[in-house]
């Protein structure tokens, strides 16, 4: 028995589909610059996010309770003058440059380092080469001096 309709309206929906398909295709086909930009964007967004980087820092807020729950150790790596500016109470000033045998660096490489600097760039850095150097825990601020400020934390000053 056939279908109603005599077995060729069956197939014809299979071909409308086809149909859509193969429109679908060539829009690509047509716009492929178009899906290349999109691909790029997608790609440029996740980064961070697969490489660890910028974006792998802890907040204010989370180092605060580093600090206070796991008494994590802050690094400021700011140059002596910055440090003097303006610095996260109570943290050590260790410059980026002279990370590898500073004495001001815990001898406990278990814990916690929250490593800070004015905007989070040099602080990610620092977090890295000090994870190369055995502190695993070692994390950069997000954000830097400037969002500890942002959230009303205690920042002092230095004399020069």
């Amino acid at each position: 028995m056939l279908p109603p309709g005599g077995g060729r309206s069956a197939l014809r929906p299979l071909g409308q589909i086809y149909f859509h398909l193969g429109y679908s295709l060539q829009f690509f086909i047509d716009n492929w610059y178009l899906v290349v930009l999109a691909l790029v964007s997608g790609a440029l967004l996740a980064w961070p996010k697969l490489r660890g980087g910028a974006g792998s820092g802890v907040s204010a807020a989370e180092a605060v309770q580093l600090m206070n729950r796991s008494k994590a150790v802050l690094i400021d790596v700011c140059e002596p003058d910055e440090y003097a500016a303006g610095h996260v109470a109570g943290s050590r000033n260790v410059p980026l440059a002279s990370l590898e045998g500073a004495k001001a660096l815990p001898s406990n490489k278990a814990l916690p380092l929250v490593v800070v600097c004015a905007s989070g760039m040099r602080a990610n850095k620092a977090a890295a080469k000090l994870r190369s150097l055995g502190y695993e825990n070692a994390q950069a601020l997000s954000g830097g001096l400037a969002a500890w400020k942002a959230a009303n934390l205690p920042v002092e000053k230095s004399a020069t």
